[in-house]
């Protein structure tokens, strides 16, 4: 039982770690398409700034997502159910 809740908390880390990079490198494309739009159409900023942080508020939401389920995991662990 203990090899099962290592290894839940060594894949919980590791799905942690890719929602967190996956957010981080959806910032950095949204804020870089942001900029160029704004290079291309000055005008556009207000508008753009607005979609920017729409789509950015979504991007922000799977890593709670992910958050969540990996907490469900941790505490409600259903492998470990399974064998006990």
């Amino acid at each position: 039982m203990n090899e099962i809740i290592a290894s839940t908390a060594i894949g919980v880390g590791i799905i942690l770690a890719a929602a967190g990079l996956g957010s981080a490198l959806g910032w950095g494309m949204i804020c870089s398409k942001y900029i160029e739009g704004i290079a291309r159409q000055p005008e556009m900023r207000a508008q753009l700034m607005g979609q920017m942080l729409f789509t950015g508020g979504l991007m922000e939401a799977f890593p709670m997502i992910v958050l969540g389920l990996s907490m469900w995991f941790i505490f409600a662990n259903p492998f470990v159910a399974a064998v006990g």
